[in-house]
């Protein structure tokens, strides 16, 4: 019987453009691929161990032509809307369970959220859930196994009365390996409002 609900934040709340965003991102930098540094320090960024301002000196060293404006606004062009039929949804939900954010972001994407948004929605948003875990707030970052462990043992969850739910296979496959229920959703197939019809098994 599950108990608690760990979800994540991009494509299961907030719709984001990945595929779109790595698009510009090539087309501003003017590469086939990100290099292994590029994708470290962006993984960096993530986990909180660098700043802001050391992210996007990284950047304007490596490409002097392109603006910090520049970079803030490809990083950010990922984010899309957020439907509010889902802010409905968990509002439902945290009435009957324990509901847990654990999200892979950084302060540039919350400070965009938050001003998109307006703080009072945000706000309202972040108080359905009982702790609301960001990674780069929390210096780790998902699909490590310590992420989930830290979650796990700081709020007394047993995991196999827990459920996790992630976007990417990744992120489930870590979860599903120690222990948890695990539902890796498709963004544009599934949406989280459909919970309880596609996951029946569960409750």
């Amino acid at each position: 019987m599950i108990e608690n609900i760990i979800f994540d934040f991009g494509d299961i709340f907030i719709n984001l453009d990945k595929i779109g965003a790595m698009k510009s991102a090539l087309e501003l930098f003017d590469v086939t691929e990100l290099t292994p540094e590029m994708i470290q320090v962006n993984i960096n960024y993530e986990k909180g161990v660098i700043t802001t301002e050391s992210f996007l000196t990284f950047y304007t060293n490596a490409y002097p032509n392109i603006s910090k404006t520049e970079i803030i606004n490809t990083w950010n062009c990922m984010l899309l809307d957020f439907p509010l039929h889902r802010l409905g949804f968990i509002k439902q939900v945290s009435k009957q369970y324990r509901c847990f954010l654990l999200s892979n972001t950084n302060e540039m994407h919350i400070d965009w959220i938050k001003k998109d948004w307006g703080m009072e929605l945000y706000n309202e948003f972040k108080n359905y859930f009982e702790q609301f875990y960001l990674s780069h707030e929390m210096k780790m970052r998902k699909p490590d196994a310590d992420i989930y462990e830290f979650v796990l043992n700081e709020n007394n969850l047993i995991a196999s009365e827990t459920l996790f739910i992630d976007d990417t296979k990744e992120n489930t496959d870590t979860t599903t390996a120690l222990g948890i229920h695990s539902w890796n959703l498709i963004p544009g197939k599934e949406d989280i409002i459909d919970l309880f019809n596609i996951k029946t098994d569960l409750f």
